[in-house]
């Protein structure tokens, strides 16, 4: 079996950002957004009322990051890629503010990780592995990895096969993909 390396990207892949940060914003403002209200990649978009620094506020609230919750089967793909040998590194674009209480909660559910597989990046291009994993089709174009974009309502309207990119509805898609694709 050809072992890999695994990158793979945490907000709205590895865990539930969008679907928590929506729960939130509605609980605090009164809003009434769902998940499939979030169309684009700026989730501004979907909040006309309220003020930029209201939406991306919560982001950098303790609270916030110590209840996400991982998206379904993240946790038991990821360990079974893993316990295959494969080696994982979660690659993510996150604000230096949101570090400490992100990767605790990353750590706590995901506990095969470890710090030193978590990789802080912007531009996702400059980081080298086998495949991405991702929701965000900017991360993924032009990567010299095997591509799976993540499904998410933001990324619904691309064509991934225009761009090289597999999309994955869910994390047992992942595995198959990863499987088909790159284990010889």
């Amino acid at each position: 079996m050809n072992h890999l390396e695994i990158l793979f990207d945490a907000d709205d892949t590895a865990e539930n950002l969008t679907g928590h940060w929506i729960e939130v914003l509605n609980q605090r403002y009164g809003t009434k957004v769902a998940i499939e209200d979030i169309n684009d990649w700026d989730i501004t978009q979907a909040f006309p009322t309220l003020k930029k620094e209201e939406v991306y506020g919560v982001l950098h609230e303790e609270f916030f990051w110590q209840r996400i919750e991982p998206m379904p089967d993240s946790q038991r793909i990821l360990k079974q890629l893993h316990d295959e040998g494969h080696e994982l590194y979660m690659v993510t674009a996150t604000d230096y503010r949101t570090c400490k209480t992100k990767f605790d909660r990353i750590l706590s559910l995901f506990p095969f990780l470890d710090i030193e597989h978590i990789i802080i990046a912007h531009d996702k291009q400059m980081i080298r592995g086998d495949v991405l994993i991702d929701d965000g089709p900017h991360n993924l174009v032009g990567g010299g990895y095997f591509r799976i974009l993540f499904d998410r309502p933001h990324n619904r309207g691309l064509n991934e096969r225009k761009h090289g990119m597999y999309r994955a509805k869910s994390w047992e898609d992942v595995y198959r993909l990863i499987h088909e694709n790159l284990i010889l």
